[in-house]
């Protein structure tokens, strides 16, 4: 996909690559994409932008499964962080093994190592979007963890 007229200046389509910018005869290299977690503030906000963009309108539509029982999905996924590390990597792999430079079998490796395991994941009964069901997001609490921190390394 290009980059329509009608979108914001240094915009990213969906499905280009993260971390590159459209050629502009620039002779350096767009510098790698960081890990969404890795993001905060600005960064984090139009990096999770993208990331919807790109679950909404390429995963979801072609990959997206009805929501059921046994598979769920949460309508406010983004409220799920360890959920955005999912799917940010899945992105990241997907810009990696479906762009103009992988290679003509990235996108099957893309689908048999990180599309499978990780919907899997995601879509488990037990998995992130548990207690989540059409319309209705149920928040999760972060496991408890004792106040005392482990003993610290002595110097050496």
């Amino acid at each position: 996909m290009t980059r329509t007229s009608d979108a914001p200046e240094g915009a990213r389509n969906a499905d280009e690559p993260p971390g590159r910018t459209q050629d502009k005869g620039e002779d350096s290299p767009a510098a790698k994409p960081k890990f969404i977690l890795y993001l905060d503030g600005p960064e984090y906000q139009q990096e999770l932008y993208q990331l919807v963009q790109w679950t909404h309108h390429v995963l979801l539509p072609v990959y997206g499964r009805e929501v059921t029982s046994t598979a769920p999905w949460c309508s406010r996924w983004w409220e799920h962080p360890g959920v955005v590390a999912q799917l940010h990597g899945l992105w990241l792999a997907w810009s990696q093994l479906t762009g103009p430079d992988a290679d003509l079998a990235g996108p099957a490796s893309w689908h048999r190592d990180f599309l499978g395991p990780v919907m899997g994941v995601l879509r488990d009964p037990a998995g992130p979007f548990a207690g989540c069901k059409p319309g209705y997001h149920r928040p999760k609490e972060v496991p408890p963890v004792d106040q005392l921190a482990p003993p610290q390394p002595h110097a050496a």
